[in-house]
């Protein structure tokens, strides 16, 4: 606790604890706001009047996938300005912008308007994204990747929450009202973002200052770039099994009724077990080194997904994809925090901004090569590809890491 104290009384890290909170809630809240639709969006795409089965399987696929299009290409830049006018305000301008961007998807008229109003949300968003910025800079470093687990739970509460809720509440108010309501929540972030975090301006413009930002500030680049392609490995290796795993069930459930449900439990037990970890991951590797977290992590994964290949029954899967969630639950409060710890004050949203996107672009890789893979090859071949993957980024990863340092980082 002594260690604790001492930094209590720095500008910078005053109110993190507060601000942390503040983060973890409104990230729940944005997440929960934007995966709700998952349930029904080919029923709202058939309402704005698209009628052909094949024509509403590709809208909602391309209004879902606008949100992460924009998100990724806009990343970098509200990280650049998070570093020049303050990590508070990019998040006031996150949960405003998108409380305004899901109340409008709830008045859309056609379907082109709701692809536009998602790729609004997107380029508006990111709040998650900003509060990992908001978090990594200001949280003592011996705490960081606690912190930032912390922050990957109420993310991946979200991603678990969304569904569930999107799943009951448009049958009880209907689809446009659930939109309504879910601006009106991400209404209440934007206050609390507001009223509650708290950001010293002047301690940050000093701490700005005080080293040269952007890219050329960074002393040692190789880190910083190991991380920004493990975190794309790392998406595109979760990616790449969801659109094959309704597929895989049906192979090894014999009663089509409970297709489905196995499929649900399946991508809910990933969620779960990844919820539980992120923060004791987060503070083992604040403990015995980020690197060897990661390295580990990504290993066990390598490891896990090998049995996925041959497994005979839905519990298997389940229990398995559980395994997994547990290891890789710690891994990107794990990336963020050796950016952070790798990179001058002034030039931390900017990073993490690439990195994000970099996230964004194995989010969407991911699925298409899962599905060539898995359509050319096999599904076996997606889980063996993927475990191959994994491991490669370990290695990679190892081969990455500073030698040169004797603390956790």
């Amino acid at each position: 606790m002594s260690s604790e104290s001492a930094v209590s009384t720095d500008p910078l890290t005053a109110h993190w604890q507060r601000n942390l909170a503040v983060c973890v809630f409104g990230s729940f809240t944005t997440i929960v706001a934007m995966t709700l639709l998952l349930p029904f969006l080919p029923l709202y795409v058939e309402q704005l009047g698209v009628t052909d089965h094949a024509a509403i399987v590709q809208w909602s696929g391309v209004a879902y996938g606008a949100t992460f299009f924009t998100a990724a290409m806009f990343a970098p830049l509200w990280g650049r300005l998070a570093d020049t006018y303050g990590r508070k305000l990019m998040l006031i301008r996150a949960s405003l912008g998108m409380a305004v961007a899901m109340s409008l998807i709830g008045m859309a008229q056609n379907v082109w308007q709701l692809v536009g109003l998602r790729l609004l949300a997107g380029l508006l968003g990111g709040y998650s994204s900003g509060s990992t910025v908001l978090v990594a800079a200001q949280t003592p470093k011996a705490r960081t990747a606690w912190a930032l687990g912390i922050l990957a739970s109420g993310v991946m509460a979200g991603n678990l929450v969304g569904p569930l809720i999107g799943g009951v509440l448009p049958q009880l108010i209907g689809i446009r009202q659930t939109f309504l309501a879910a601006g009106a929540v991400i209404f209440i972030t934007f206050l609390a973002t507001t009223f509650l975090i708290r950001e010293d301006a002047q301690a940050t413009r000093k701490a700005r200052k005080a080293s040269r930002g952007g890219w050329s500030g960074i002393p040692d680049k190789r880190p910083v770039v190991a991380m920004l392609i493990t975190g794309m490995l790392l998406m595109l290796a979760n990616m790449s099994i969801e659109p094959i795993i309704t597929v895989y069930v049906q192979q090894i459930v014999p009663d089509p009724a409970h297709v489905t449900i196995v499929a649900g439990l399946v991508m809910s037990a990933a969620a779960l077990g990844s919820i539980l970890s992120a923060s004791r991951l987060g503070k083992l590797a604040d403990r015995i080194g980020h690197w060897t977290v990661i390295v580990g992590c990504l290993l066990m994964a390598a490891v896990l997904l090998i049995p996925q290949a041959f497994i005979t029954a839905g519990w298997q899967l389940i229990g398995l994809r559980f395994l997994m969630g547990l290891a890789l639950g710690g891994l990107l409060p794990c990336v963020a925090t050796v950016i952070r710890h790798n990179v001058p004050d002034n030039s931390v949203g900017g990073i993490l901004g690439y990195s994000t996107s970099s996230q964004y672009v194995g989010q969407v890789t991911g699925p298409l090569v899962g599905g060539f893979v898995g359509g050319h090859f096999g599904m076996r071949a997606v889980f063996l590809g993927t475990s191959v993957i994994m491991a490669a980024g370990a290695a990679f990863s190892w081969l990455s890491r500073p030698r040169h340092r004797t603390g956790p980082s």
